[in-house]
C-alpha cells in the first residue's frame, strides 16, 4: 500500500476535510431549537404514559381525549381482536424469527390474507411488516428502470420511496387535477409500462380523490393503477372497501394496498390484487422477502379485526355523523378547514405558521385534547396545519368537549 493511500485512511485527514453528514440536517435542527427555544413543548416527543380506551390517554399525567391517532373504527380494544391476540401468543409465541418464505408463514398470515380477500372480494393477498413497506414493495417491484410510473404531486413519502428504488421515471402532476394526469400520460413513449398510482384520501388535508374520473383515464391510455386506501378503508364505502368501492371503480383497480395501523387497530401492511400473476410477487419482492414475518398476535388480531369491520356499518354511520359535527363547528367557530365539506375521517386546521400552529398544539393538549401538528416539507404548500383524526368510538359528548377545548384554544392563541 502506498503511503499516499495509508495517508487518506488517517482520521485527522478525514477530519481535516471538514465532511459532516449531519451537516444536511442543520435547517431542521435550527427549526426545531428556535421552535423549543420559546418555551413549547416538543409536539413531536409526546409521550402516552397510559392508553385507557380508543378516544383516551393519560399524557403528560392528565387524562386527554384522542384525535390524531388514525384509530379510525376504534378497534384497538375491541374485545375480540384482543382476546384473538392472546390466544394466538399463547399458541404460537412472540415471533417468527423468519421471513415468510422461510419458516415465517404460519396458520395465521394465511388466515388473515383470507381475510383481506373475503373483505375486498378478491383473489389474491400479500401481508407485509408495516404499510410502508406495502408501497415500498409493490411499487419497487412492479415498475423498473424503463417504466413510468405517474402520481400526485401529494402522494405518501412511502410511494415515492417505492418509485426511487425501482429506478422507474417518476412523473408527478398537480394534486387532483384530472386534466394535469392525462397530460402527463399523454407525454410518455408508446409501449412503456405505465403504472398511475393514487390514493383515496389524502393524509394531510383529508381530501378525496376523484377516482371515478381517474381510473378511466388511466385506463384508456393503457395504465395499471394502484390505489393506496389507507385512510379510507374501513369506513368509506357501502362495505368499507375505500373510495374505489365508493367510486365504483374496484373492478378497473389493478392494487390496491392498505394498512393494519388505522382501522384495522394493529400494525402491518397489505395488498389486494385480481391479477392472475400475482403470486410471483413473493418472490420477487425484495421487501417481501428479505424482511421477518409479523408476529402471530399481530397477525390474528388483523384477522379478527378485518372480519368485523365487514359487517360495521353502523360504526361508519356514527364516525362520519361525527366527522360532520367536528368540521361544521370548526369551521362555524372561525377555524379554516383543509375542504370545504367533511371528506373523511380527517379534519385539517389551517394555522398562520408553525409557531403559532405549535403554540395552538399546546394549548390544545394543555386543555386536554391531544392532535398531530403537521410541518413542512410533509405538507402540501408548505402549510403548518393540526391534523385531527376522528374515530367511530368518539361519543356525541366527546365531539361537543373538542370543539369546547378548540374554542379556548384559539382564542387564547389568537387564531380566532
Amino acid at each position: 500500500m502506498s503511503e499516499g493511500i495509508m495517508q487518506a485512511d488517517q482520521p485527522e485527514t478525514r477530519e481535516a476535510a471538514g465532511t459532516d453528514l449531519f451537516s444536511k440536517f442543520d435547517p431542521i435542527i435550527q427549526m426545531r431549537e428556535k421552535l423549543l427555544g420559546t418555551g413549547i413543548e416538543d409536539p413531536f416527543s409526546l409521550v402516552m404514559e397510559r392508553v385507557l380506551s380508543p378516544t383516551r390517554a393519560v399524557c403528560n399525567g392528565r387524562e386527554t381525549i384522542l384525535l390524531g391517532t388514525y384509530n379510525y373504527m376504534g378497534m384497538t380494544f375491541d374485545p375480540d381482536v384482543i382476546e384473538a391476540g392472546k390466544q394466538a401468543l399463547a399458541d404460537f409465541g412472540a415471533g417468527t424469527t423468519g421471513s415468510r418464505v422461510l419458516n415465517g408463514t404460519y396458520q395465521g398470515h394465511k388466515d388473515v390474507e383470507q381475510a383481506l380477500c373475503d373483505f375486498y372480494d378478491m383473489d389474491h393477498a400479500m401481508v407485509f411488516s408495516t404499510g410502508y413497506q406495502a408501497n415500498l414493495g409493490i411499487i419497487s417491484t412492479i415498475a423498473g428502470k424503463g417504466d413510468y410510473i405517474v402520481l400526485d404531486i401529494d402522494s405518501h413519502a412511502s410511494i415515492y420511496d417505492g418509485c426511487k428504488m425501482g429506478d422507474a421515471e417518476i412523473v408527478p402532476f398537480k394534486h387532483n387535477d384530472i386534466e394535469a394526469m392525462e397530460k402527463r400520460l399523454k407525454r410518455i413513449p408508446d409501449g412503456a409500462g405505465i403504472l398511475v398510482v393514487l390514493e383515496g384520501v389524502y393524509s394531510m388535508l383529508g381530501d378525496v380523490a376523484p377516482l371515478k374520473e381517474m381510473v378511466a383515464v388511466a385506463k384508456k391510455h393503457g395504465a395499471m393503477v394502484l390505489v393506496d386506501e389507507a385512510h379510507s378503508m374501513g369506513f368509506i364505502g357501502e362495505n368499507g372497501r375505500g373510495v374505489a368501492e365508493q367510486a365504483g371503480v374496484m373492478d378497473d383497480v389493478d392494487f390496491i394496498i392498505g394498512t393494519f395501523s388505522k382501522s384495522v387497530g394493529t400494525v402491518g401492511g397489505f395488498c389486494v390484487s385480481n391479477h392472475p400473476k400475482f403470486e410471483i410477487m413473493r418472490l420477487v419482492c425484495r421487501p417481501y422477502t428479505f424482511t421477518a414475518s409479523l408476529p402471530p398476535s399481530v397477525v390474528a388480531t388483523a384477522c379478527t379485526s378485518i372480519r368485523k369491520l365487514g359487517q360495521a356499518s353502523n360504526k361508519r354511520a356514527h364516525l362520519w355523523e361525527n366527522s360532520k359535527r367536528l368540521h361544521g363547528g370548526l369551521k362555524d367557530l372561525g377555524f379554516t378547514l383543509g375542504t370545504e365539506t367533511p371528506e373523511s375521517a380527517i379534519i385539517a386546521v389551517i394555522m398562520p405558521d408553525l409557531e403559532k400552529g405549535a403554540a395552538m398544539w399546546e394549548a390544545l393538549l394543555k386543555g386536554g385534547l391531544y392532535v398531530n401538528l403537521a410541518r413542512p416539507p410533509a405538507t402540501p404548500a408548505n402549510m403548518t396545519l393540526l391534523r385531527c383524526s376522528l374515530c367511530a368510538e368518539h361519543s356525541e359528548s366527546e365531539v361537543e368537549e373538542i370543539l369546547e377545548i378548540f374554542e379556548n384554544a384559539g382564542k387564547s392563541v389568537g387564531i380566532i
